[in-house]
């Protein structure tokens, strides 16, 4: 049973993923990606796309986002779409909210199919943690999110509590709360992108680097993965 659905869950990632690149590739003028007006056409059509039906667009990404995310794909290409699309405050709203109920997916499938898969490979890598976790699940999950995960990639980041038995709640709560501050700094990145493109009249990257909507969230950000480096050395060390 859980063979077949590891099976049918591989698959379903594949169609899904070719079927976005089918839709991105076709929707794009290869001819016309070094130019920039391009770009700035395709960013007036999104804005106008978007704000058309902006619930519509809103429950299309939710759903898109839940789905991801509980096939294993990775979080920032979400985080710098929502930021693109629905901007800083939307978009970390809506990505906060569906990341979270897929991730929480992920955990319910791999803890109800994958439970001694899932330990056979991870426990031994990430056993210095568990009775960490298991200590205060809410409150070490809750760092753990808040800190990006701690270079952990996002998909295992999402079954470690596999390991320790994690309340359905309290990983939810965990990660909803956790996330907010990552995913606003990625947001913002993915909304400056988008602010970038509409002012420019040509592209330059040290213009782009040095606009405030670019620069502010990547020191943000480098200062989440500094703080991230500090909670390791206070929060995960081996001692603790």
């Amino acid at each position: 049973m859980s063979k077949k659905l590891k099976i049918f869950l591989g698959i379903a990632y594949l169609l899904i993923l070719f079927a976005f690149l089918y839709f991105i590739f076709t929707s794009i003028q290869v001819s016309r990606l070094d130019d920039f007006s391009y770009y700035k056409e395709l960013q007036t059509d999104l804005d106008i796309y978007i704000s058309k039906n902006i619930i519509a667009n809103l429950l299309i990404f939710f759903i898109f986002a839940i789905i991801w995310v509980s096939l294993l794909g990775f979080g920032s290409p979400i985080l710098i779409i929502s930021g693109i699309l629905f901007g800083k405050w939307l978009g970390t709203f809506i990505s906060v909210i569906s990341i979270s109920t897929g991730a929480l997916v992920l955990y319910l499938i791999g803890n109800f199919f994958f439970r001694d898969l899932v330990k056979l490979i991870l426990e031994k890598k990430f056993e210095k943690y568990i009775l960490l976790f298991q200590r205060n699940e809410f409150y070490y999950f809750f760092i753990y999110r808040f800190v990006g995960g701690l270079g952990v990639p996002f998909g295992l980041q999402n079954l470690i509590p596999i390991l320790f038995g994690m309340k359905k709640l309290n990983y939810f709560l965990a990660s909803l709360l956790g996330f907010i501050p990552g995913f606003f700094i990625i947001n913002t990145i993915g909304a400056g992108l988008n602010s970038y493109v509409e002012q420019a009249e040509s592209f330059r990257i040290i213009d782009l680097i040095l606009s405030p909507e670019i620069y502010l969230p990547i020191m943000m950000f480098i200062i989440l993965m500094i703080l991230s480096l500090i909670t390791k050395k206070f929060f995960f060390n081996d001692t603790n």
